[in-house]
């Protein structure tokens, strides 16, 4: 069973989809930190006394673990997040690749040799630099992917040899709590992963320890703000979310467009750092793009998320709807017209589609982080370029065109951590770098990445 340290009351998880209640955890007491503290020292002693091998043979037993219970991992994402069950499925998959490719980190992590006699006066030098843990690593994260997003802070973290002090999501914490217990049963010693369920009293309480060396945190912008406020002297990370433009160009393949712009905006119910969220289309196609992406929005079945045929599930909270209609209706008053959807059904948003929204409206100019599509026509590339990069928040972006010379002129032009080419925007794959520019993130996730993060080079000189 989870380790928690004094857990007296419960927490009640309920599926977005029909408030049923799915499960419960402990809530951890703000009081109970500091013995929560001292149980990670421990830990980060015993994470740093694994061998690689170690470490990589307890991260590819756990993902063959999920691998193996991979319906009842699916199940839980569906019951808590309300994510499709084919969403579920994959999700999972994911996060069993996540793990094996830390595994892979952690074998192969070790450091390079230094050229000392490079330099003038130190030929008698020789020597190299190994990548040391950092000590303990504080984790919180999101409901939107709330397995592979812990999967992707935990897993590099023992890689690295580190411990890790988890605060999972309250509304998702049932999937976090399945991928610790299959740590600890593939063999992880207890204390190197503690699982801390509560509010941002103990959040606060974790991030401001001393003993803390790096805060990995992926969420909202305010939240990211205050944290960094909180944290003091140590590394951050963090992904604070993204309004992703996609460019269509006059000469790109319509139908894979909208195929993949449909996906890409409206996969998990729009709850996606790097989902579609402005799609730029050049004069000459936009009749023909808009005509086509609407008819497929409207195809898209929603409600259940546990039934196969379902595309669109519910938003993760009822306030989570209202903000969305708020920021449509706010864009809708200002002249926007919707094109499709723009109607509740529970937590189930309909998916939707506007044009002519202002760019100075909130949906425009912030993360929607639900299923809203917004169309907009440019005339020439430097406009739609303009365009995709007046936001302050920039993760992926995407582009559409059959010209390999303008494909690369973008991805050169476009501020964004990834430029995904005849691709939705919310293309990840889990041993990628990850992160944005701008106010989009700090630091780099993806397995290498985030070890290169929560690992510090140590270097060793012999003179001869």
């Amino acid at each position: 069973m989870l380790q928690v340290v004094r857990a007296p009351r419960l927490h009640e998880v309920t599926s977005p989809y029909d408030g049923r209640v799915v499960g419960d955890v402990p809530i951890t007491d703000v009081s109970a930190v500091e013995e929560m503290m001292a149980a990670a020292r421990s830990g980060a002693v015993a994470a740093k006394s694994l061998s690689r091998h170690a470490r990589a043979a307890i991260l590819s037993a756990a993902a063959s673990d999920i691998e193996r219970r991979s319906g009842v991992f699916a199940q839980t994402i569906v019951a808590e997040a309300g994510k499709t069950i084919r969403q579920a499925r994959k999700e999972v998959h994911r996060a069993i690749n996540t793990l094996r490719l830390s595994a892979e980190e952690a074998t192969r992590g070790a450091g390079e040799v230094i050229p000392f006699d490079s330099y003038a006066g130190s030929e008698d030098r020789t020597g190299w630099f190994t990548r040391e843990p950092l000590g303990i690593i504080a984790a919180i994260t999101p409901f939107n992917d709330p397995l592979n997003l812990v999967a992707h802070k935990v897993g590099p973290a023992i890689a690295g040899g580190n411990a890790v002090v988890l605060k999972p999501s309250a509304l998702t914490p049932l999937s976090a709590q399945l991928l610790a217990d299959a740590l600890y049963d593939a063999g992880l010693p207890p204390e190197v992963l503690t699982v801390v369920h509560g509010g941002r009293d103990v959040a606060a309480a974790i991030i401001g320890t001393r003993d803390v060396r790096m805060v990995s945190f992926t969420g909202g912008f305010a939240t990211g703000e205050a944290i960094a406020r909180t944290a003091g002297l140590k590394k951050l990370a963090m992904d604070l979310g993204g309004n992703a433009p996609v460019i269509v160009l006059d000469d790109a393949d319509v139908d894979k467009a909208v195929d993949s712009c449909v996906s890409g905006a409206f996969w998990a119910a729009g709850q996606n750092c790097v989902g579609v969220q402005r799609i730029l289309v050049h004069r000459s196609v936009y009749v023909e793009f808009r005509r086509k992406f609407v008819a497929a929005t409207r195809s898209l079945v929603t409600g259940d998320p546990a039934e196969e045929r379902t595309d669109v599930g519910p938003m993760i909270t009822p306030g989570a709807v209202r903000e969305v209609q708020l920021k449509i209706s706010g864009a809708v008053d200002a002249g926007a017209t919707v094109l499709a959807g723009n109607r509740a059904e529970g937590n189930v948003l309909l998916p939707t589609v506007l044009e002519s929204v202002p760019e100075d409206c909130r949906l425009w100019q912030e993360e929607v982080f639900g299923p809203v599509v917004m169309l907009k026509m440019f005339s020439t590339y430097d406009e739609a370029i303009g365009l995709a990069n007046s936001i302050d928040f920039s993760l992926h972006a995407g582009i559409f065109t059959r010209s390999l010379a303008a494909a690369m002129r973008a991805a050169r032009d476009l501020d964004a951590g990834g430029v995904m080419i005849n691709d939705s925007s919310d293309y990840r794959f889990d041993g990628m770098p990850f992160g944005g520019s701008k106010y989009g993130s700090m630091g780099r996730e993806g397995v290498r990445f985030a070890h290169d993060e929560m690992t510090q080079p140590k270097v060793v000189c012999i003179r001869s």
